[in-house]
Protein backbone atom coordinates (compact mmCIF):
# COMPACT_ATOMS: atom_id res chain seq x y z
CA UNK A 1 0.00 0.00 0.00
CA UNK A 2 1.09 3.53 -0.68
CA UNK A 3 2.61 5.18 2.27
CA UNK A 4 -0.09 7.33 3.77
CA UNK A 5 0.32 10.30 6.06
CA UNK A 6 -2.92 10.34 8.06
CA UNK A 7 -2.35 13.77 9.53
CA UNK A 8 -1.36 16.90 7.73
CA UNK A 9 0.67 18.82 10.24
CA UNK A 10 3.51 20.55 8.44
CA UNK A 11 6.90 21.38 9.82
CA UNK A 12 10.14 22.99 8.84
CA UNK A 13 13.70 22.68 9.97
CA UNK A 14 14.75 25.19 12.56
CA UNK A 15 17.75 27.34 11.93
CA UNK A 16 19.96 24.84 13.72
CA UNK A 17 19.41 22.23 10.99
CA UNK A 18 22.32 22.02 8.55
CA UNK A 19 21.19 20.93 5.07
CA UNK A 20 22.99 17.86 3.81
CA UNK A 21 24.65 17.14 7.18
CA UNK A 22 22.45 14.27 8.37
CA UNK A 23 23.30 11.15 6.31
CA UNK A 24 23.17 8.83 9.34
CA UNK A 25 19.85 10.29 10.46
CA UNK A 26 18.44 9.84 6.97
CA UNK A 27 19.59 6.21 6.92
CA UNK A 28 17.75 5.58 10.19
CA UNK A 29 14.61 7.26 8.86
CA UNK A 30 14.62 5.12 5.71
CA UNK A 31 14.72 2.12 8.04
CA UNK A 32 11.62 3.51 9.76
CA UNK A 33 9.86 3.76 6.38
CA UNK A 34 10.87 0.18 5.61
CA UNK A 35 9.57 -1.08 8.95
CA UNK A 36 6.08 0.38 8.67
CA UNK A 37 5.70 -0.98 5.13
CA UNK A 38 6.88 -4.37 6.39
CA UNK A 39 4.49 -4.37 9.35
CA UNK A 40 1.47 -3.31 7.27
CA UNK A 41 1.86 -6.10 4.71
CA UNK A 42 2.66 -8.71 7.33
CA UNK A 43 -1.09 -8.63 7.99
CA UNK A 44 -1.67 -10.45 4.69
CA UNK A 45 0.21 -13.42 6.15
CA UNK A 46 -1.27 -13.05 9.63
CA UNK A 47 -4.88 -13.17 8.40
CA UNK A 48 -4.87 -16.68 6.85
CA UNK A 49 -2.71 -17.98 9.69
CA UNK A 50 -5.07 -16.79 12.43
CA UNK A 51 -8.07 -17.87 10.35
CA UNK A 52 -6.77 -21.42 10.41
CA UNK A 53 -5.57 -21.33 14.01
CA UNK A 54 -8.91 -20.17 15.43
CA UNK A 55 -11.26 -21.66 12.80
CA UNK A 56 -12.51 -18.20 11.85
CA UNK A 57 -14.85 -17.35 9.04
CA UNK A 58 -13.78 -14.68 6.54
CA UNK A 59 -15.62 -11.88 8.33
CA UNK A 60 -13.93 -12.67 11.62
CA UNK A 61 -10.52 -12.95 9.94
CA UNK A 62 -10.92 -9.51 8.34
CA UNK A 63 -11.17 -7.96 11.81
CA UNK A 64 -7.36 -7.93 11.60
CA UNK A 65 -7.51 -5.18 8.96
CA UNK A 66 -10.47 -3.55 10.69
CA UNK A 67 -8.45 -3.05 13.88
CA UNK A 68 -5.25 -2.11 12.07
CA UNK A 69 -6.68 0.52 9.71
CA UNK A 70 -9.27 1.58 12.26
CA UNK A 71 -6.36 2.68 14.46
CA UNK A 72 -5.13 4.91 11.62
CA UNK A 73 -8.52 6.65 11.51
CA UNK A 74 -8.92 6.99 15.29
CA UNK A 75 -5.34 8.00 16.10
CA UNK A 76 -4.42 10.30 13.21
CA UNK A 77 -5.70 13.55 14.79
CA UNK A 78 -4.38 12.75 18.30
CA UNK A 79 -1.02 11.89 16.72
CA UNK A 80 -0.77 15.39 15.25
CA UNK A 81 -1.47 16.90 18.67
CA UNK A 82 1.15 14.66 20.32
CA UNK A 83 3.78 15.82 17.83
CA UNK A 84 2.87 19.42 18.53
CA UNK A 85 3.63 18.77 22.22
CA UNK A 86 6.69 16.51 22.17
CA UNK A 87 8.35 17.41 18.86
CA UNK A 88 9.11 15.32 15.81
CA UNK A 89 12.18 13.40 16.96
CA UNK A 90 10.55 12.33 20.21
CA UNK A 91 7.36 11.66 18.26
CA UNK A 92 9.17 9.20 15.99
CA UNK A 93 10.79 7.54 19.00
CA UNK A 94 7.44 7.33 20.80
CA UNK A 95 5.80 5.85 17.71
CA UNK A 96 8.52 3.20 17.49
CA UNK A 97 8.09 2.39 21.18
CA UNK A 98 4.29 2.10 20.94
CA UNK A 99 4.58 -0.11 17.87
CA UNK A 100 7.17 -2.23 19.71
CA UNK A 101 4.80 -2.71 22.66
CA UNK A 102 2.05 -3.75 20.24
CA UNK A 103 4.37 -6.33 18.65
CA UNK A 104 5.35 -7.66 22.09
CA UNK A 105 1.68 -8.17 22.95
CA UNK A 106 1.57 -10.92 20.32
CA UNK A 107 3.48 -13.13 22.74
CA UNK A 108 0.80 -13.28 25.49
CA UNK A 109 -1.92 -13.33 22.83
CA UNK A 110 -0.40 -16.52 21.41
CA UNK A 111 0.25 -18.01 24.85
CA UNK A 112 -3.38 -17.52 25.87
CA UNK A 113 -4.67 -18.40 22.38
CA UNK A 114 -7.17 -15.52 22.45
CA UNK A 115 -8.08 -13.94 19.13
CA UNK A 116 -9.32 -10.71 20.73
CA UNK A 117 -5.88 -10.22 22.28
CA UNK A 118 -4.32 -10.40 18.81
CA UNK A 119 -6.75 -7.72 17.66
CA UNK A 120 -5.89 -5.52 20.64
CA UNK A 121 -2.17 -5.99 19.92
CA UNK A 122 -2.73 -5.00 16.29
CA UNK A 123 -4.55 -1.84 17.35
CA UNK A 124 -1.64 -0.80 19.61
CA UNK A 125 0.87 -1.67 16.90
CA UNK A 126 -1.01 0.37 14.28
CA UNK A 127 -1.36 3.31 16.69
CA UNK A 128 2.42 3.51 16.86
CA UNK A 129 2.71 3.24 13.07
CA UNK A 130 0.20 6.10 12.71
CA UNK A 131 2.37 8.35 14.87
CA UNK A 132 5.41 7.34 12.81
CA UNK A 133 3.72 8.22 9.55
CA UNK A 134 2.57 11.62 10.77
CA UNK A 135 6.11 12.50 11.91
CA UNK A 136 8.39 10.78 9.43
CA UNK A 137 7.48 12.50 6.14
CA UNK A 138 8.20 16.09 7.25
CA UNK A 139 11.27 14.87 9.13
CA UNK A 140 12.78 13.34 5.99
CA UNK A 141 12.09 16.60 4.15
CA UNK A 142 14.11 18.49 6.81
CA UNK A 143 17.18 16.24 6.59
CA UNK A 144 18.85 18.18 3.79
CA UNK A 145 18.47 20.98 1.26
CA UNK A 146 14.94 21.90 0.25
CA UNK A 147 15.93 21.57 -3.41
CA UNK A 148 16.42 17.81 -2.96
CA UNK A 149 13.59 17.17 -0.48
CA UNK A 150 11.37 15.47 -3.07
CA UNK A 151 14.20 13.13 -4.01
CA UNK A 152 14.82 12.19 -0.37
CA UNK A 153 11.14 11.57 0.25
CA UNK A 154 10.83 9.43 -2.89
CA UNK A 155 13.83 7.36 -1.82
CA UNK A 156 12.36 6.88 1.65
CA UNK A 157 9.02 5.88 0.10
CA UNK A 158 10.89 3.36 -2.06
CA UNK A 159 12.12 1.68 1.13
CA UNK A 160 8.52 1.63 2.35
CA UNK A 161 7.54 -0.20 -0.86
CA UNK A 162 10.49 -2.56 -0.40
CA UNK A 163 9.15 -3.40 3.06
CA UNK A 164 5.71 -4.23 1.66
CA UNK A 165 7.34 -6.50 -0.93
CA UNK A 166 9.63 -8.55 1.31
CA UNK A 167 7.22 -8.84 4.28
CA UNK A 168 5.11 -11.66 2.78
CA UNK A 169 8.24 -13.69 1.91
CA UNK A 170 9.88 -13.35 5.33
CA UNK A 171 6.59 -13.56 7.22
CA UNK A 172 5.48 -16.61 5.27
CA UNK A 173 8.75 -18.42 5.94
CA UNK A 174 8.60 -17.72 9.69
CA UNK A 175 4.87 -18.07 10.36
CA UNK A 176 3.81 -20.84 7.98
CA UNK A 177 6.02 -23.53 9.50
CA UNK A 178 4.24 -26.46 7.84
CA UNK A 179 4.16 -28.31 11.17
CA UNK A 180 0.79 -29.75 12.15
CA UNK A 181 -0.28 -28.21 15.48
CA UNK A 182 -2.43 -30.07 17.99
CA UNK A 183 -4.08 -26.99 19.50
CA UNK A 184 -4.88 -23.41 18.55
CA UNK A 185 -2.29 -22.23 21.09
CA UNK A 186 0.46 -24.29 19.44
CA UNK A 187 -0.55 -23.07 15.98
CA UNK A 188 -0.77 -19.42 17.04
CA UNK A 189 2.61 -19.67 18.78
CA UNK A 190 4.43 -19.51 15.44
CA UNK A 191 3.86 -15.72 15.42
CA UNK A 192 5.68 -15.22 18.72
CA UNK A 193 9.25 -15.29 17.45
CA UNK A 194 8.65 -13.04 14.39
CA UNK A 195 6.76 -10.39 16.34
CA UNK A 196 9.12 -10.41 19.33
CA UNK A 197 11.96 -9.96 16.85
CA UNK A 198 9.99 -7.13 15.25
CA UNK A 199 9.53 -5.50 18.67
CA UNK A 200 13.24 -5.70 19.44
CA UNK A 201 14.06 -4.15 16.06
CA UNK A 202 11.63 -1.27 16.68
CA UNK A 203 13.04 -0.64 20.16
CA UNK A 204 16.60 -0.76 18.79
CA UNK A 205 15.81 1.83 16.10
CA UNK A 206 14.26 4.10 18.75
CA UNK A 207 17.39 3.83 20.92
CA UNK A 208 19.72 4.52 17.99
CA UNK A 209 17.59 7.50 17.00
CA UNK A 210 17.95 8.89 20.52
CA UNK A 211 21.73 9.06 20.15
CA UNK A 212 21.76 10.63 16.68
CA UNK A 213 21.90 14.37 16.19
CA UNK A 214 18.75 15.35 14.33
CA UNK A 215 17.44 18.71 13.12
CA UNK A 216 14.91 20.43 15.34
CA UNK A 217 11.56 20.92 13.66
CA UNK A 218 8.98 23.49 14.52
CA UNK A 219 5.34 23.60 13.45
CA UNK A 220 4.61 26.20 10.82
CA UNK A 221 0.93 25.60 10.75
CA UNK A 222 -1.48 23.40 12.67
CA UNK A 223 -3.41 21.81 9.84
CA UNK A 224 -5.85 19.61 11.62
CA UNK A 225 -8.90 20.86 9.82
CA UNK A 226 -11.62 22.66 11.74
CA UNK A 227 -15.09 21.21 11.09
CA UNK A 228 -16.27 24.40 9.36
CA UNK A 229 -13.26 24.51 7.04
CA UNK A 230 -13.57 20.78 6.36
CA UNK A 231 -17.22 21.20 5.41
CA UNK A 232 -16.33 24.10 3.12
CA UNK A 233 -13.63 22.04 1.43
CA UNK A 234 -16.00 19.13 0.90
CA UNK A 235 -18.43 21.44 -0.85
CA UNK A 236 -16.08 21.08 -3.82
CA UNK A 237 -17.44 17.99 -5.49
CA UNK A 238 -14.12 16.80 -6.97
CA UNK A 239 -12.70 16.68 -3.43
CA UNK A 240 -15.75 14.93 -1.99
CA UNK A 241 -15.67 12.37 -4.80
CA UNK A 242 -11.91 12.08 -4.27
CA UNK A 243 -12.39 11.21 -0.60
CA UNK A 244 -14.72 8.40 -1.68
CA UNK A 245 -12.16 7.31 -4.30
CA UNK A 246 -9.34 7.11 -1.72
CA UNK A 247 -11.65 5.18 0.62
CA UNK A 248 -12.44 2.65 -2.12
CA UNK A 249 -8.91 2.45 -3.52
CA UNK A 250 -7.30 1.69 -0.15
CA UNK A 251 -10.13 -0.69 0.69
CA UNK A 252 -9.93 -2.55 -2.62
CA UNK A 253 -6.15 -2.86 -2.60
CA UNK A 254 -6.03 -4.08 1.02
CA UNK A 255 -8.97 -6.45 0.49
CA UNK A 256 -7.29 -8.21 -2.44
CA UNK A 257 -4.01 -8.55 -0.53
CA UNK A 258 -5.86 -9.88 2.51
CA UNK A 259 -7.58 -12.65 0.53
CA UNK A 260 -4.69 -13.64 -1.74
CA UNK A 261 -3.32 -16.52 0.33
CA UNK A 262 -6.77 -18.10 0.72
CA UNK A 263 -7.68 -17.48 -2.93
CA UNK A 264 -4.46 -18.97 -4.30
CA UNK A 265 -4.83 -21.91 -1.94
CA UNK A 266 -8.13 -23.02 -3.50
CA UNK A 267 -7.80 -26.19 -5.53
CA UNK A 268 -9.64 -24.71 -8.50
CA UNK A 269 -7.33 -21.70 -8.57
CA UNK A 270 -3.72 -22.68 -7.89
CA UNK A 271 -3.89 -25.12 -4.95
CA UNK A 272 -0.86 -23.53 -3.30
CA UNK A 273 0.20 -24.11 0.27
CA UNK A 274 0.10 -21.08 2.55
CA UNK A 275 3.89 -20.80 2.51
CA UNK A 276 4.01 -20.91 -1.30
CA UNK A 277 1.11 -18.47 -1.67
CA UNK A 278 2.91 -15.99 0.60
CA UNK A 279 5.65 -15.62 -2.03
CA UNK A 280 3.04 -14.62 -4.60
CA UNK A 281 1.64 -11.99 -2.24
CA UNK A 282 5.11 -10.42 -2.48
CA UNK A 283 4.69 -10.26 -6.27
CA UNK A 284 1.36 -8.44 -5.83
CA UNK A 285 2.92 -5.74 -3.67
CA UNK A 286 6.13 -5.74 -5.70
CA UNK A 287 4.06 -4.98 -8.79
CA UNK A 288 2.76 -1.87 -7.08
CA UNK A 289 6.35 -0.80 -6.37
CA UNK A 290 7.51 -1.33 -9.97
CA UNK A 291 4.36 0.26 -11.35
CA UNK A 292 5.09 3.52 -9.53
CA UNK A 293 8.22 4.04 -11.61
CA UNK A 294 6.39 3.23 -14.85
CA UNK A 295 3.48 5.44 -13.82
CA UNK A 296 5.76 8.38 -13.05
CA UNK A 297 7.06 8.28 -16.63
CA UNK A 298 3.58 7.91 -18.13
CA UNK A 299 2.15 10.83 -16.15
CA UNK A 300 4.45 13.21 -17.99
CA UNK A 301 2.74 12.25 -21.26
CA UNK A 302 -0.84 11.30 -20.30
CA UNK A 303 -3.43 13.34 -18.40
CA UNK A 304 -3.65 12.06 -14.81
CA UNK A 305 -7.43 11.58 -14.90
CA UNK A 306 -7.24 9.54 -18.10
CA UNK A 307 -4.35 7.46 -16.77
CA UNK A 308 -6.32 6.77 -13.57
CA UNK A 309 -9.36 5.74 -15.59
CA UNK A 310 -7.34 3.36 -17.78
CA UNK A 311 -5.70 1.75 -14.74
CA UNK A 312 -9.13 1.38 -13.16
CA UNK A 313 -10.54 -0.35 -16.27
CA UNK A 314 -7.58 -2.74 -16.34
CA UNK A 315 -8.06 -3.51 -12.64
CA UNK A 316 -11.75 -4.30 -13.20
CA UNK A 317 -10.94 -6.65 -16.09
CA UNK A 318 -8.12 -8.38 -14.20
CA UNK A 319 -10.11 -8.98 -11.01
CA UNK A 320 -13.15 -10.18 -12.98
CA UNK A 321 -10.96 -12.56 -14.98
CA UNK A 322 -9.27 -13.94 -11.88
CA UNK A 323 -12.58 -14.48 -10.10
CA UNK A 324 -14.10 -16.33 -13.06
CA UNK A 325 -11.12 -18.44 -14.18
CA UNK A 326 -8.74 -21.01 -12.73
CA UNK A 327 -5.14 -22.14 -12.83
CA UNK A 328 -2.37 -19.96 -14.19
CA UNK A 329 -4.79 -17.41 -15.67
CA UNK A 330 -6.46 -16.75 -12.29
CA UNK A 331 -3.07 -16.65 -10.56
CA UNK A 332 -1.38 -14.07 -12.75
CA UNK A 333 -4.38 -11.86 -13.44
CA UNK A 334 -5.02 -11.27 -9.74
CA UNK A 335 -1.31 -10.55 -9.15
CA UNK A 336 -1.25 -8.07 -12.05
CA UNK A 337 -3.78 -5.89 -10.21
CA UNK A 338 -0.83 -4.68 -8.12
CA UNK A 339 0.54 -2.92 -11.20
CA UNK A 340 -2.80 -1.16 -11.71
CA UNK A 341 -2.89 -0.03 -8.08
CA UNK A 342 0.52 1.59 -8.33
CA UNK A 343 -0.45 5.07 -9.52
CA UNK A 344 -3.89 5.31 -7.96
CA UNK A 345 -3.19 6.84 -4.55
CA UNK A 346 -0.94 9.74 -5.62
CA UNK A 347 -3.08 10.43 -8.69
CA UNK A 348 -6.38 10.54 -6.79
CA UNK A 349 -4.75 12.66 -4.09
CA UNK A 350 -3.43 15.27 -6.51
CA UNK A 351 -6.63 15.40 -8.58
CA UNK A 352 -8.77 15.84 -5.47
CA UNK A 353 -6.67 18.75 -4.17
CA UNK A 354 -6.59 20.61 -7.47
CA UNK A 355 -7.80 24.24 -7.32
CA UNK A 356 -8.60 24.16 -3.59
CA UNK A 357 -6.32 27.09 -2.68
CA UNK A 358 -6.58 27.97 1.02
CA UNK A 359 -8.68 24.83 1.61
CA UNK A 360 -5.89 22.49 0.47
CA UNK A 361 -4.84 21.49 3.99
CA UNK A 362 -8.43 20.75 5.02
CA UNK A 363 -8.88 18.71 1.85
CA UNK A 364 -5.67 16.80 2.54
CA UNK A 365 -6.89 15.97 6.06
CA UNK A 366 -10.16 14.61 4.66
CA UNK A 367 -8.32 12.47 2.10
CA UNK A 368 -5.97 11.04 4.71
CA UNK A 369 -8.83 10.04 6.99
CA UNK A 370 -10.40 8.19 4.05
CA UNK A 371 -7.83 5.40 4.41
CA UNK A 372 -10.30 3.94 6.90
CA UNK A 373 -11.50 2.15 3.76
CA UNK A 374 -8.74 -0.33 4.55
CA UNK A 375 -10.70 -1.26 7.67
CA UNK A 376 -14.20 -1.45 6.20
CA UNK A 377 -13.95 -2.75 2.61
CA UNK A 378 -12.06 -5.99 3.50
CA UNK A 379 -14.63 -6.60 6.23
CA UNK A 380 -17.43 -6.22 3.68
CA UNK A 381 -15.68 -8.61 1.32
CA UNK A 382 -15.40 -11.06 4.21
CA UNK A 383 -19.16 -10.86 4.81
CA UNK A 384 -19.85 -11.50 1.11
CA UNK A 385 -17.35 -14.39 1.05
CA UNK A 386 -19.10 -16.06 3.99
CA UNK A 387 -22.49 -15.62 2.35
CA UNK A 388 -21.73 -16.39 -1.31
CA UNK A 389 -18.20 -17.76 -1.59
CA UNK A 390 -14.73 -16.29 -2.08
CA UNK A 391 -14.96 -15.90 -5.86
CA UNK A 392 -18.23 -13.97 -5.71
CA UNK A 393 -16.76 -11.77 -2.97
CA UNK A 394 -14.35 -10.23 -5.47
CA UNK A 395 -17.30 -8.22 -6.73
CA UNK A 396 -16.49 -5.89 -3.82
CA UNK A 397 -13.10 -4.68 -5.15
CA UNK A 398 -14.55 -4.65 -8.68
CA UNK A 399 -17.15 -2.11 -7.54
CA UNK A 400 -14.34 -0.09 -5.93
CA UNK A 401 -12.41 0.04 -9.20
CA UNK A 402 -15.50 0.88 -11.26
CA UNK A 403 -15.96 3.98 -9.13
CA UNK A 404 -12.29 4.89 -9.58
CA UNK A 405 -12.75 4.68 -13.37
CA UNK A 406 -15.63 7.13 -13.13
CA UNK A 407 -13.68 9.43 -10.83
CA UNK A 408 -10.69 9.53 -13.16
CA UNK A 409 -12.75 10.28 -16.26
CA UNK A 410 -15.53 12.46 -14.83
CA UNK A 411 -15.67 12.96 -11.07
CA UNK A 412 -12.22 14.51 -10.74
CA UNK A 413 -12.98 17.50 -12.95
CA UNK A 414 -13.16 20.62 -10.73
CA UNK A 415 -16.11 22.97 -11.13
CA UNK A 416 -15.61 26.73 -11.21
CA UNK A 417 -17.72 27.08 -8.07
CA UNK A 418 -18.82 24.46 -5.54
CA UNK A 419 -22.00 22.65 -6.54
CA UNK A 420 -23.40 22.64 -3.00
Amino acid sequence: MASVQPSTTTASAASSAQPGRHPVAFSVMTTVFFMWGFITCLNDILIPHLKGSFNLNYTQAMLVQFCFFGAYFICSVPAGKILHRVGYKRGVMLGLAIAGVGALLFYPAAELAQYWLFLAALFVLASGITLLQVAANPYVVALGPSATSASRLNLAQAFNSLGTTVAPIIGGALIFTGIEAATAAEDAASVQLPYVGLALALFAIAVVLGFIKMPTLRDEEEQTAEPAKLAEALSHRHLLFGVIAIFLYVGGEVAIGSFLVNFLGQEDVAGLSEASAANYVAIYWGGAMVGRFIGSALMTRVKPGLLLGVHGVLAVLLVATAASSSGTLALYTILAVGLCNSIMFPTIFSLALESLGRLTSAGSAALCLAIVGGALVPLLQGVVADMAGLRIAFIVPIVCYVYIVWYGLRGSIPMTTPRW
